[in-house]
């Protein structure tokens, strides 16, 4: 059992993880009744903080937003993420809030004990950071989004696709996606009744929020690999699935998953789904690999450039052997 200040800080602690609390649920993580939930959410609003309380069979508690930020409360693990990634929010690749997270960060390293300040110091030693090609996101835009995904809040705005074309699309959110390299939102496209992968430098502005909706069963439960999935293909005019004799994790260390999706067959054979924007250089790029591979798909075109660079390459072995 919590005493009266652990139980208060342990309820402020689930107030601020979740939206959304139903009084039984809050109730049941820290071993009390309902009666004893509604006393201890008086104590905090009495501290200052806003909770807002649902009447009803299905009502429940949510932490408001106030006049001011009330503290925090990270565990451990928590404290270490959020520094990590105010260190690399400095140089990264949101635009407005370099020097924002440099003040955040001087704050939190002055209340971190030690036994935490070493672990990120130590864990940030290990990176090395390379200047970022990527396209800037607005803060703005990345934090409306990403609320909407924890809310499940529907989302409208004006999109631009590789093809030039502008529309509006009026989406559900799953996920956001960051591959390193951009940004990609994982939504339910409601006009086009399917899943979509959205690159957020092609939103034009800031979205508009809408109705809540219920979430539907995500496209896939590695939502990463489905998104590498998507943008590996979609970007190539030509399309092409081999399959490779060797691991995936092997070939995996070869392939970048921006650049193709690697599928395990068993401990010693993969299918490698890819594309390029031009034929010509796809032999020489395969001629590279010390793995012996089988064209399964190919766009029209590709088995005759293979063919004939093998024809040269046999050639000038004979040649060579004469």
């Amino acid at each position: 059992m919590y005493g009266t200040s652990e139980r208060l800080l342990r309820l402020l602690s689930l107030l601020q993880a979740r939206r959304d609390w139903p009084g039984p649920d809050l109730a049941g993580r820290l071993g009390v009744d309902v009666r004893t939930i509604r006393r201890d959410v008086e104590r905090l609003r009495a501290l200052g903080y806003p909770v807002h309380a649902t009447p009803g069979v299905a009502g429940g508690y949510r932490l408001g937003s106030g006049a001011a930020l009330p503290p925090l409360l990270l565990d451990d693990d928590e404290a270490v993420a959020v520094a990590l990634g105010l260190r690399t929010a400095a140089n990264g690749t949101v635009s407005g809030i370099e020097e924002t997270s440099v003040r955040a960060l001087a704050k939190l390293e002055q209340v971190l004990p030690v036994r935490l300040r070493s672990r990120v110091r130590a864990m940030d030693s290990a990176l090395v950071r390379m200047p970022g090609g990527g396209p800037v996101i607005d803060a703005e835009l990345l934090t409306v989004v990403a609320a909407a995904c924890r809310d499940s809040e529907r989302l409208r705005f004006t999109y631009g696709t590789h093809d030039g074309e502008v529309a509006e699309r009026d989406v559900e959110p799953l996920r956001l996606v960051h591959t390193g390299w951009r940004w990609y939102l994982v939504a339910y496209d409601l006009v086009r009744a399917d899943w979509r992968t959205f690159r957020l430098d092609r939103i034009d502005g800031v979205p508009s929020t809408g109705f809540r909706f219920t979430p539907r069963q995500p496209p896939a439960e590695d939502l990463a690999a489905y998104v590498a999935s998507r943008i590996s293909s979609a970007r190539y005019p030509h399309q092409m699935t081999l399959r490779v004799s060797v691991s995936a994790e092997e070939l995996a260390l070869r392939v970048p998953s921006s650049a193709g999706t690697v599928e395990p067959i068993d401990a010693d054979t993969c299918r490698l789904r890819t594309g390029a924007n031009d034929l010509d250089p796809v032999p020489f790029y395969l001629a590279q690999w010390d793995y012996e591979f089988v064209v399964e798909e190919a766009p029209p075109g590709l088995v005759e450039r293979l063919r004939r660079i093998a024809d040269r390459f046999a050639g000038a072995a004979r040649t060579a052997g004469g």
